[in-house]
């Protein structure tokens, strides 16, 4: 295997002019003098200011191992004290590079450059931006002849650091933090999802496919992962969100891929486009599912290619932008029908994560009331607490199944806003609470009606003592028994599949056992209206 070593031109230490030059210890030079470490390639980062001695360095080099291929390369920091404009450039430099371990041992030396610069190197070494190993070159000791130096090469074990293992233990645990908003969250299949996205959102540029019911924070995490990867500099653009439901006709392409002057009628100007708008940013496509078929075909030669073309323009025009998408339906069932490309769908479901309903992280409920109090508070700068009765009271009702949380967190953010809006002296109190709970139940009331209309109509107010797995199901057999002449007709529909196992069978029958079971009759069913 062939080596390569990474190391920064020393200003100081591999500065020297002259024939007494070769009786300073200098660390590049030092590196290539040993007759038993063999440099195949030795990349030097060097500023602009220090041409000259690059220059010289690259000759002694050449000179006294001819085998070491040298490569310079320019990285311009304007202050090499800089954490961040350090960190990045390496960063930046390192994920470019084409490292091929199989072929090539690669060394990072530490021991020129500023302070900063080794901690960088050490950092990202650690965390295998740097495939490779540490190497320390020192000068001789006194009583040794010559200036070659000695190097010791340290392989990073984490396990080997208790201490360092700790710290990106922490780290992790406060992306994660970070990700659900500082929301203690307790539902443990919402903390295994966001572990993974942390993972995801760190290590990946591939699109990511967020799944739930509006309200249930998708465009809320899509802007944290954007704010995470924009603190590690695996972003530089900004973060651009659109709702594709609001995106309707021709006006829809123009939006999302920019237009060139002349276009269509109106087009007195060029317009960019959100997706140019994204480059070197996120994009959030919120409701995907409500593109056109040709937004989605351009959309994935976007995905794939980083390419386009703005509608009127004859010119492809660039954006580098990372993608989440997020939808309320079931993206592989409008595959099915037709109304979604299996394409674009498979390009997108790479990373794909179904967020939850609030009504099925109940436990996360009173964590998400404390924080929407917060948030409240630095909105309005005014602070709202419960009595502790009040408190009680407004907790029991939003953890019972009563309490359906149909819009799910904004239902919930809407309530405590409208609690903490009405609270005199900055207090919620016992009647606030009742208040408030009178209104929930009223508009979830309708919402249930609506939804269960047929329900509504033949169970009347018996209808809340039902579960509501079993209204989903009542809902469906109502509807084919409106839709038929006799309750033999209906059965047949509704039993048409498991009367084909069966020699025999009263389905009839078995429809007025199903409707008995809420107290009801085929005669109620037609007569009900």
């Amino acid at each position: 295997m062939k080596t390569i070593v990474f190391s920064f031109l020393g200003s100081q230490l591999d500065a020297a002019k002259g024939r007494g030059r070769w009786e300073k210890w200098r660390p590049n030079v030092g590196l290539c003098q040993h007759e038993d470490f063999i440099i195949d390639k030795l990349v030097l980062f060097y500023n602009q200011q220090y041409q000259t001695l690059l220059e010289q360095v690259v000759a002694d080099i050449a000179f006294i191992s001819p085998e070491t291929v040298v490569e310079p390369y320019l990285m311009p920091l304007a202050n090499p004290w800089d954490f961040e404009e350090v960190y990045g450039a390496l960063y930046q430099y390192a994920r470019h590079y084409p490292f091929d371990i199989d072929k090539h041992q690669y060394l990072i030396h530490i021991t020129t450059g500023t302070h900063v610069a080794q901690i960088c190197l050490f950092l990202l070494t650690e965390t295998r931006y740097f495939p490779a190993k540490i190497l320390q070159s020192s000068p001789p000791r006194k009583q040794q002849h010559g200036q070659v130096g000695t190097i010791d090469i340290i392989d990073l074990d984490l396990s080997r650091y208790n201490l360092l293992a700790s710290r990106f233990a922490d780290e992790r645990l406060e992306i994660q933090n970070h990700l659900k908003s500082g929301i203690a969250t307790k539902n443990p299949t919402f903390n295994v999802m966001i572990a993974e996205i942390e993972q995801v959102a760190l290590r990946s540029r591939s699109p990511v496919l967020l799944l739930g019911a509006t309200g249930v924070g998708k465009s809320f995490l899509a802007r944290r992962v954007y704010e995470l990867k924009k603190q590690r500099h695996q972003l530089r653009g900004d973060f651009v969100e659109v709702n594709c439901a609001t995106l309707r006709g021709d006006s829809a392409m123009s939006a999302l891929f920019g237009h060139a002057k002349g276009a269509f009628t109106g087009a007195v100007s060029a317009r960019a486009g959100l997706l140019r708008s994204a480059d070197g940013g996120l994009l959030f496509l919120d409701e995907i599912g409500e593109l056109g078929a040709d937004e989605q075909a351009m959309l994935l030669k976007a995905i794939e290619e980083k390419r386009f073309y703005p509608v009127g323009s004859d010119k492809e025009v660039q954006s580098d932008f990372q993608l989440i998408a997020g939808t309320c339906k079931d993206l592989a069932e409008e595959v099915r029908l037709g109304h979604f490309r299996e394409d674009l769908f498979a390009r997108l479901n790479m990373w794909t994560f179904h967020l939850p309903p609030l009504s099925q992280r109940r436990e996360d409920i009173e964590p998400n009331i404390q924080f929407e109090l917060t948030r409240f508070a630095q909105e309005q700068g005014r602070e709202v607490r419960f009595n502790k009765e009040a408190w009680s009271d407004y907790l029991h009702y939003a953890l019972t199944p009563e309490a359906l949380w149909k819009g799910n967190f904004r239902d919930l953010s809407a309530s405590v806003s409208r609690l903490a809006t009405l609270a005199d002296g900055g207090r919620i109190r016992c009647q606030d609470v009742e208040r408030e709970i009178t209104r929930l139940q009223k508009q979830w009331q309708h919402s249930v009606e609506s939804q269960f209309s047929l329900c509504q109509q033949v169970l009347g107010t018996a209808m809340v003592a039902v579960d509501e797995f079993d209204l989903y199901q009542l809902e469906g057999v109502l509807t084919v028994c409106r839709q038929s002449h006799s309750l033999s007709e209906a059965g047949r529909k509704l039993f048409a599949q498991s009367r084909q196992q069966k020699v025999s069978t009263n389905d009839a029958d078995r429809l007025k056992k199903y409707l008995a079971r809420f107290d009801l009759t085929w005669e109620q069913v037609q007569t009900t209206h």
